[in-house]
């Protein structure tokens, strides 16, 4: 067993292009600067922080969770034939 640790691998990313307004651009970039990071970290952490406050938000995702479960459940899988005639 090791002593130390491995590093944890870092979560996959994806990119996302958005329009906002002048004032928020300019008000991330700045926030971006005030604690010496970048405008995407900015942008991840503040919607991590919404989806975890927005107790509305988590009960909505739960019904949906759990209605995207049982839609599943209930789909019968669909089988092809590989045989040729």
């Amino acid at each position: 067993m090791p002593i130390l640790k491995s590093p944890p691998k870092p979560p996959k990313n994806e990119t996302l292009q958005l329009r906002v307004e002048e004032e928020i651009r300019s008000k991330l970039g700045k926030y971006a600067e005030f604690i010496d990071s970048s405008e995407s970290y900015v942008v991840s952490e503040s919607l991590r922080l919404l989806f975890r406050k927005d107790d509305e938000f988590k009960a909505w995702l739960e019904k949906e969770d759990s209605n995207d479960e049982t839609t599943q459940s209930k789909t019968p899988p669909v089988l092809e034939s590989t045989r040729k005639s």
